[in-house]
């Protein structure tokens, strides 16, 4: 049973397989948004430029039609005049052709966005494969095409066909009108079944659209174990990584232990937390931490440092302040200073007492920590 869960796509594309996807030229796509986008782009340019257009080609017509003496009796004057009459014809239909490939070239933001991808231009043997043909034919997506054939066919039929009959008694009437008002009033009945499928049209665009996003999303899902491998393949194996960090850790730790015997003082909570401090004079810069730690590495910090007589002082708030905010290698925060420096005070008094006599130093009290530095403060839990 967990074979077959494994086996089963259940997890969702992660970044690298939609970029995989993307990159062999395989997005979502809906035809039917790109041709109803088309459509209405067509129908908007027509109603907004109709008018001019149909001037343009009423004059056209009218200087087709008028031939001159001259032309008639010269081929070259004629094959000119027609000439100019077919560039007039497209400079005439050039601003719908214009708005047109502006709408063709920005639909496919719509859902997938542009894409020019080499591999989906390479040769693919496979697909000429007739077998393959044969199962695409029968597979469930071709099955879901001819459905939306069929319905698409349906409702754009019935649509026509409801807005032709509902316009019977207007086209029966058309031989009574006048030249002038009969095109008009032809024009405006074009207008209204065109409009009439392209609704439809949005109908159907309005379902295909998230179809298509639903149908290619569920191509991509991954299985967990893809999911794993694809994660072992991008980062690297989890356990290796750990048994690294681990390695790391110790050798970082051992480094820290080395520095112990070289520091002047070690503050600590006194049971949970210690910090070696070491500073350098005429070293330019403030005490550096050499070594941290919590529980059993607190301990050992502070085993080693009696080991060489590396003084300890019990500053609970300051060795928290310290755990808490350095690490390995940093100067003291600058809130710290009064307070390190009162402790390196008492530090240099023990040694010169331990080493000429006389009257043993007294161990700094209550010594000043800023309150958002104390982590007990910050959380409410004493330690």
């Amino acid at each position: 049973m967990a074979e077959d869960s494994d086996l089963e796509k259940t997890e969702p594309a992660s970044e690298k397989r939609l970029e995989q996807a993307r990159e062999e030229g395989d997005v979502p796509r809906s035809r039917e948004l790109s041709t109803c986008t088309i459509l209405l782009a067509a129908g908007g340019a027509l109603w907004a430029m109709g008018g001019t257009l149909v001037q343009q080609l009423n004059k056209n017509l009218i200087t087709g039609l008028t031939l001159e003496r001259e032309a008639a009796f010269d081929f070259n004057l004629l094959i000119g005049k027609i000439g100019v009459n077919l560039l007039d014809v497209l400079l005439a239909f050039s601003p719908v052709v214009l708005v047109l490939l502006l709408v063709a070239l920005g639909s496919p933001l719509l859902i997938g966005g542009w894409l020019f991808s080499a591999k989906a231009l390479q040769p693919n043997f496979g697909r000429m494969n007739p077998i393959s043909g044969l199962g695409n034919m029968i597979s469930a997506r071709a099955g879901v095409e001819l459905l939306k054939a069929i319905v698409k066919t349906l409702l754009v039929g019935s649509v026509a066909w409801v807005v032709i009959m509902g316009q019977k008694e207007a086209i029966f009437g058309l031989p009574l009108e006048n030249l002038h008002a009969g095109i008009a009033h032809v024009g405006h009945m074009m207008a209204v079944c065109f409009m009439s499928i392209v609704a439809a049209l949005v109908a159907i665009a309005a379902i295909d659209a998230p179809y298509q996003m639903w149908h290619y999303a569920n191509k991509l899902k991954m299985t967990h174990q893809e999911v794993v491998q694809e994660s072992k393949e991008s980062n690297g194996n989890p356990q290796i990584k750990a048994k690294i960090r681990q390695q790391q850790r110790e050798m970082a730790r051992r480094r820290m232990m080395t520095e112990i015997p070289t520091a002047d003082v070690i503050v600590t909570n006194p049971t949970h937390f210690a910090v070696a401090l070491k500073y350098t004079e005429g070293g330019g810069g403030a005490p550096k931490v050499v070594a941290k730690g919590a529980d059993e590495v607190a301990a050992k910090i502070r085993e080693l440092g009696a080991e060489h007589n590396v003084p300890l002082l019990e500053a609970p708030p300051l060795a928290r302040a310290l755990y808490k905010h350095t690490e390995l290698g940093d100067e003291i925060p600058e809130a710290l200073y009064a307070a390190v420096a009162e402790v390196l005070a008492y530090v240099f008094q023990l040694r010169s007492y331990r080493e000429r006599g006389g009257i043993r130093p007294e161990e700094p009290r209550e010594l000043e920590v800023p309150a958002e530095l104390d982590p007990n403060n910050q959380v409410g839990v004493a330690v």
